[in-house]
């Protein structure tokens, strides 16, 4: 049955200081599930989700708390997701592309003291901004164009896969720019989602995640001054930020995954031991392949907490999230084979997991590029170009 969240009836004055994001997920967590089975039926956003997330403090959770945030770390940040992805997916993945693009700013401006970033990461945790990411249609290729003009830039680009841009305040994206001699560059900034030059276009109707409403984001005729630019790189070559925005975005990204076959695990366990003879042998694959899953996931937090991206550190990153998309798709697999018949019924909620979780073969680096980056490193080839 879903339900629908009675904002009035609801406070998060337990919230502690600094923010205990572990903690307020818990507690929102049974809300999530109670509107996910309708928020999958429906295909309609999660906005109930992003309203909770707002009143337990968790949009700004990333923020350093010197800047008036929660001051959470990388890992923090991943369980929070990992345990909203126990109850919804959809509010978990959409949600890990704002707390990714907080994040990773913050993690700049501790560790490598990057000041430019402050004044952003002060604003999402005043005006408890939403960010969006333009994702996989951003990647290291870029996408659309970026005309030079007198003072800027005029931006004319469609970013798929823009998830909860519903809810999103501001699109951190990038476009292409092109100088006289050919030259092609990416330039970076952030796209006002209330701009008249901004609008989303009604593309998300998919097989899973379809709460995340990752609608197609269509700029067209955007001026950004040159002020507003945050930086530039060479399209189509890896550059240092990128190092750091893989390394921190992915073990966040790939926590959803694993809370997703978590949940599932836990569900086809439920109906199994209800259930006289259940296949233990079943069982026991389904466990290992979900313990296969974990370990990955660790690894790629190891990766963060070194606090030193790189060429190595995206490699070893994007192995975990290649072993945990691998190994959490096949517990989810299992999950189904061991609560037989009753798996295909959508009011277990196993059905709605194996939909989702088929997300996690999508984001990059996707099989192909992946095992092309992770065998030039051990070859000790460029891994400049392999996305």
């Amino acid at each position: 049955m879903s339900a629908t969240v009675n904002l009035k009836d609801y406070t998060a004055s337990a919230i502690a200081t600094p923010l205990d994001v572990v903690a307020a997920a818990h507690r929102i967590a049974p809300m999530l599930a109670g509107h996910a089975e309708d928020v999958d039926e429906t295909g309609r956003f999660v906005a109930e989700s992003y309203d909770l997330l707002k009143q337990e403090g968790l949009v700004e959770a990333g923020v350093p708390s010197e800047l008036g945030g929660g001051g959470a770390e990388v890992a923090e940040l991943a369980e929070m997701l990992r345990i909203l992805a126990r109850s919804c997916g959809s509010t978990a993945l959409a949600f890990a592309m704002h707390t990714h693009q907080v994040a990773i700013p913050a993690w700049r401006w501790r560790h490598q003291k990057v000041a430019a970033v402050e004044p952003l990461l002060r604003r999402v945790a005043a005006e408890r901004l939403v960010l969006l990411s333009s994702g996989g249609s951003d990647w290291i290729g870029g996408s659309g164009t970026a005309e030079k003009v007198e003072g800027g830039y005029r931006i004319n680009a469609r970013k798929a896969f823009t998830s909860g841009a519903e809810a999103g305040s501001i699109l951190m994206t990038g476009a292409i720019a092109e100088d006289q001699d050919g030259n092609r560059s990416v330039v970076h900034f952030g796209a006002p989602m209330k701009s008249a030059n901004v609008r989303i276009e009604q593309t998300w109707r998919t097989l899973g995640m379809r709460g995340t409403a990752s609608n197609d984001v269509v700029i067209e005729d955007l001026f950004v001054p040159d002020a507003g630019v945050s930086f530039s790189r060479k399209a189509g070559e890896w550059h240092p930020v990128f190092q750091t925005i893989a390394t921190i975005a992915f073990p966040l990204i790939y926590a959803v995954y694993l809370g997703i076959a978590e949940s599932a695990r836990d569900i086809a366990v439920g109906i199994a031991k209800a259930r006289p003879g259940a296949d233990t042998a079943i069982a026991g694959r389904m466990d290992t392949e979900l313990r296969a899953a974990q370990l990955a996931h660790r690894w790629m937090l190891d990766a963060v907490a070194r606090n030193a991206p790189s060429a190595d550190t995206v490699n070893e990153v994007m192995i975990g999230r290649t072993l945990v998309a691998r190994h959490g798709i096949a517990a989810v697999e299992l999950a189904m084979e061991l609560a037989g018949g009753a798996s295909f019924y959508r009011k277990t909620g196993l059905e709605r997991r194996f939909r989702d979780i088929q997300g996690a073969r999508f984001h990059p680096l996707q099989s192909g590029p992946q095992a092309r980056y992770a065998g030039a490193v051990a070859l000790g080839q460029p891994t400049t170009s392999i996305f």
